[in-house]
């Protein structure tokens, strides 16, 4: 876990923070960060320094909506053969999920990546494969490049992209909770840099550190963030930068501008939220799973979709409540026998937690 230098500075770390006496909430929006912070017990350290640190919604699968999940459920009993990780064909749809759909006989495949399904449809020209394209700025880049490469005509995406900046500043105005401070994730800004978060700073005054996922990287963010509150001040500081640089990616930045425009979606838990989804240009129509099967899908038109009964996911991603306020976590929702999809994924608080705090 600490080096012993690791852990000097961890405990002069925390030895400053106590001295200032402070009484302070930050978010942070990545599974990563959150995985971190339960395993290594430094939400209940900070929480005696007076920090406490909740995760938004950092989770590409549990952000993703019950309607798209719906809309997979229903290409596969359509007869196409339907591709995506793990976790995301775990989550519950209204009655059944992409795994138990296999036992009526849809063809439903886990795949590690995009490029798996592509193989797919390449093995399988007489299929129609489609793949549900999940995640933030991250696996965006990877999705454009498959794209631009011209794959199969019998291959398409469900395309579930959205973006970071556009969420958090949802959530600011939505003004819900208290946040006086956002740790950003380590791996989105690896794509798009530092320089997109910064209009948060300016214009909500909110101060901000890019953090990576070692345990010292977490307590020097809260540290960091502490030092701007302290000082009046407000603006973004990369703490990871080994990893991090102003700029981000540039060529990774460029395929999503090639692939994708930014489009007004809804995330689970959350009304819609202008400029915060990845929609696909015009010109990769023949790829748009919601064109290329637009009768198959029609069913879906007007309908709305609630969280299960009982289900807190969407007050979890907005950072309302804790997984120990939802009555189902651990009852009668846990990884074999999830409610909702933040007990599915690995990167989902209540997995999470439940993972680290039944040891």
């Amino acid at each position: 876990m600490f080096s012993l230098k690791d852990k000097k500075l961890a405990n002069d770390i925390v030895s400053k923070i106590k001295k200032l006496d402070v009484n302070l909430k930050f978010m942070h929006v990545c599974g990563t960060h959150q995985d971190s912070l339960v395993k290594h017990g430094l939400d209940a350290l900070l929480k005696k320094c007076g920090v406490e640190i909740g995760q938004g919604p950092g989770c590409p699968v549990c952000v993703t909506t019950p309607r798209e999940i719906e809309e997979m459920l229903i290409l596969a009993r359509a007869g196409k053969t339907v591709t995506s990780f793990g976790d995301m064909i775990n989550v519950p749809g209204e009655t059944e999920s992409l795994r138990s759909m296999r036992t009526e006989g849809c063809d439903v495949r886990t795949v590690y990546g995009i490029e798996d399904a592509v193989e797919i449809a390449q093995n399988n020209p007489d299929k129609d494969v489609v793949f549900m394209a999940v995640g933030f700025e991250t696996t965006a880049p990877t999705t454009a490049s498959v794209l631009l490469k011209n794959p199969p005509d019998n291959f398409s995406i469900l395309c579930c992209h959205r973006t970071v900046p556009e969420a958090l500043e949802a959530i600011i105005k939505m003004g819900e909770i208290k946040i006086d401070g956002l740790i950003e994730p380590g791996h989105v800004s690896t794509i798009i840099g530092s320089k997109p978060y910064e209009f948060l700073s300016k214009d909500y005054k909110v101060p901000q550190v890019i953090a990576g996922f070692e345990p010292i990287d977490i307590l020097m963010g809260a540290w960091m963030l502490v030092q701007q509150i302290e000082k009046g001040e407000a603006f973004v500081q990369n703490e990871y930068t080994r990893v991090v640089h102003a700029e981000g990616n540039v060529k990774a930045q460029q395929a999503i501008k090639d692939v994708f425009e930014q489009g007004d979606i809804k995330w689970r838990g959350f009304p819609v939220i202008p400029k915060s989804s990845l929609d696909l240009r015009s010109k990769f129509d023949k790829y748009d799973a919601r064109k290329k099967f637009e009768d198959d899908l029609v069913e879906l038109k007007g309908k709305e979709f609630t969280e299960p009964d009982g289900c807190r996911c969407g007050e979890l991603l907005r950072g309302l409540v804790s997984p120990f306020e939802c009555p189902l976590f651990g009852q009668a929702c846990t990884p074999a026998t999830p409610v909702g999809p933040c007990m599915v994924s690995i990167e989902g608080s209540c997995n999470i937690e439940y993972r680290y705090k039944e040891k």
